[in-house]
């Protein structure tokens, strides 16, 4: 039950993450993979449909860059559209989690 609940949590706020990630530098898909396996344990193969799907939505945009190892990448940059969707993201984000902070704390 806790691993389900752990699941739909980090789908719940995967974009949210990648937008933030995005508002500090573009990224890459590897390497905002590699971020958000770190930080939530989220795998690989889940990035690219969430980026696709960004994408489509117009909440990034995207530009090849010269790689020195390969081939150039695809990297990704927040549009103004995704950094206003993250700026609301943020805000619900907070005040969803004081409101469950306070249910959590009245309930002990």
């Amino acid at each position: 039950m806790a691993e389900a609940l752990n699941v739909q949590l980090k789908k719940g706020v995967l974009e949210m993450c990648v937008l933030a990630l995005l508002s500090g530098q573009d990224g890459y898909a590897y390497e905002i993979a590699s971020h958000m396996s770190e930080a939530v344990g989220m795998g690989e193969g889940t990035i690219y449909p969430l980026m696709r799907r960004m994408q489509n939505d117009g909440l990034v945009s995207t530009y090849l860059r010269e790689s020195g190892s390969g081939p150039p990448r695809k990297y990704y940059k927040l549009t103004k559209t995704g950094r206003a969707a993250f700026e609301q993201q943020r805000q619900d984000w907070t005040n969803f989690e004081a409101a469950v902070r306070k249910i959590l704390g009245d309930a002990t």
